[in-house]
């Protein structure tokens, strides 16, 4: 059959070998003619370009090209049956590589990401986690994104944005006053081991903030989405204070203090002792008792009174569960 590829202009030459040579060491194996339909050229173009790969390397120390400094091909492959195959790489062997814990890290970050709704071309992150894992200096451990409490919730999501339709659930809001709510789901985001569905609320006919946890019997409408990700300006911040809110003056490590950046703290006054005062709003003094436990810097609840108590009951609470007969 006659090849109907036109010739390769002198300014796409270069950019076509530099994109061949990754291309041939990332398949190992590949035809002539399966190359060329990759990058839409002509089977001879193929042919020449490899023929000029198996003369091209970097000189040794003496500035003269022995054989070791080439690249080389299995020349009975390639002319036998017209398949290429690399043999020997020269340079880019050596080029740096993720080691393996780098490439685990790497790769559960991509599964996080490949879990929130507004990432829909999943396959291009799975092609990206599996080249991770060839391109390691050695194989990753296998990791995985534990979503086993809100992975129900997650996929619902999922499939709402999807299909374009809106989200209706239970949630127990501010002050555990539960009410249905009807969200378009716009992003899901998480802070430490909690997750939060960010979405425009049709009953609030606002943006809201909905932890995941707090959702229950969450089912799918027949009504379109009225707002989309694409189409909505999300605060750059996590929670957004309402004027129903609680004010809670919180003291902690400076160095510590950046971590309550998501919500949104009023002011931060610096203390002569390498501390910092922070005031944050929340909607229910019961959520300041989980902040703080799961903050280093040694935070404490300085004000108001009932914010302190709060956070003394859930400790008891905590303390008392140590006593408690495993068996209850």
């Amino acid at each position: 059959m006659a090849e109907k590829r036109s010739a390769l202009h002198a300014t796409d030459k270069l950019a076509f070998l530099l994109s061949l040579v990754p291309y041939l060491i990332d398949r190992g194996r590949v035809s002539v003619a399966e190359a060329a339909e990759h990058f839409g050229v002509s089977v001879g173009e193929i042919r020449r370009a490899v023929e000029l790969i198996a003369v091209s390397g970097v000189p040794g120390e003496t500035n003269q090209y022995q054989h070791d400094d080439l690249f080389d091909i299995a020349w009975d492959d390639f002319e036998q049956n017209d398949v290429i195959v690399l043999t020997h790489m020269v340079a880019i062997d050596e080029s740096p590589r993720f080691s393996a814990r780098e490439a685990a890290a790497l790769i559960a970050g991509l599964q996080y990401l490949s879990s929130l709704p507004e990432n829909a071309d999943r396959a291009a992150i799975a092609t990206l986690m599996s080249k991770l894992a060839r391109g390691a200096s050695s194989a990753p451990s296998q990791v995985a994104v534990d979503q086993r409490e809100t992975s129900d919730v997650l996929s619902l999501v999922e499939l709402a944005v999807a299909q374009g339709r809106q989200l209706e659930f239970d949630y127990a809001g501010v002050r555990d006053v539960v009410e249905r709510r009807r969200v378009d789901p716009l992003r899901v985001e998480s802070v430490d081991a909690d997750w939060y569905l960010r979405g425009y609320d049709h009953l609030r006919h606002a943006l809201r903030t909905f932890r995941l946890d707090r959702i229950a019997r969450p089912a799918l409408t027949d009504e379109p989405l009225a707002h989309r990700a694409s189409d909505v300006v999300l605060p750059d911040t996590l929670f957004e204070g309402s004027p129903d809110d609680e004010t809670v003056t919180i003291d902690i490590d400076s160095a510590a203090a950046p971590l309550l950046a998501d919500y949104a703290p009023d002011d931060v006054e610096p203390l002569d002792d390498g501390r910092s005062r922070l005031r944050v709003r929340v909607g229910q003094f019961g959520t300041v008792a989980r902040l703080v436990a799961g903050l280093p810097g040694d935070p404490e609840v300085v004000s108001p009174i009932a914010a302190r108590a709060a956070v003394g009951d859930w400790a008891s609470l905590a303390l008392a569960g140590y006593d408690a007969d495993p068996r209850s």
